[in-house]
């Protein structure tokens, strides 16, 4: 097996993040145009439940098989939109829930958040080596939900912990997982 450096690997990483992103960017950006940010009003516990809507659904899905999912859509657009609904639970955590933004204020809002998470995501992956390139599409859907139940439960203690991150870093955590699954599904393709 040809080994890489790790230098030559992360800007493999840092590529196939920039196209994933671009495709989660375009959805987002379209879908601004069709409802504007009518997501403002949403609570952030809100989010956090139709992110797990979205997650289950891929779990559902790779447990029983495509062929009897009833709607035909596969789970790429359930990834992209845990990429975007995670946006922008960090941006209603960050200006609360309100009135509406004008559209090029939530792209640069939206942008400043997938940026965090992937400067996270460089750092980690640099210190863990390529490692999500070995597992499976499966575990990222399993460690996804396994952040929903960690935020939904810092949720219902008003978002305190003990010794644990917040809400934010699983946010950013799913963002880079979903990011994960959608590179390695198109990988696969």
């Amino acid at each position: 097996m040809l080994q890489m450096d790790n230098n030559d690997a992360n800007k493999n990483t840092i590529e196939d993040f920039k196209i994933a992103i671009s495709r989660c960017r375009e959805i987002f950006e379209k879908k601004l145009k069709d409802y504007g940010t009518s997501w403002r009003i949403m609570r952030p516990s809100s989010l956090t439940d139709q992110i797990y809507i979205k997650a289950r659904r891929i779990r559902n899905i790779e447990d029983k098989g495509f062929d009897k999912a009833r709607v035909k859509e596969g789970i790429e657009p359930e990834f992209i939109g845990i990429v975007n609904y995670c946006a922008i639970a960090l941006i209603q955590l960050q200006l609360g829930s309100g009135g509406n933004l004008p559209e090029n204020e939530a792209l640069e809002l939206y942008d400043k958040e997938i940026g965090d998470a992937t400067s996270l995501m460089l750092d980690k992956n640099h210190d863990y080596d390529e490692a999500w390139r070995h597992m499976r599409v499966s575990s990222f859907t399993d460690i996804i939900l396994q952040k929903l139940l960690r935020t939904k439960e810092i949720e219902s203690h008003d978002g305190k912990t003990l010794i644990s991150e917040g809400v934010e870093a699983n946010y950013r955590d799913m963002i880079n997982y979903a990011l994960f699954a959608l590179i390695k599904l198109r990988d696969e393709r």
